[in-house]
């Protein structure tokens, strides 16, 4: 399996982490929702697989292109 890490497309906040580690995705599915200038932002699962890692907690700041996550895709 490859490894396809998830980059933030925003600087903003983590909102609201939807999945856990070691959970199955589909394409299309939400990851997390981050927060910038009060808008909700999902983070999508760019291919099915495996959630391997979530590098982010809740209520952290990120920036723009910060890797947030990585799948086993």
């Amino acid at each position: 399996m490859a490894e396809e890490k998830i980059c933030s497309e925003i600087t903003g906040t983590v909102w609201k982490i939807e999945m856990g580690i070691g959970d199955s995705v589909k394409e299309d599915d939400v990851i997390m929702i981050l927060e910038s200038m009060k808008m909700e932002i999902p983070v999508l699962a760019p291919c099915a697989g495996t959630l391997q890692q979530i590098l982010v907690e809740e209520g952290v700041a990120i920036a723009e292109g910060q890797v947030i996550a990585i799948l086993d895709a």
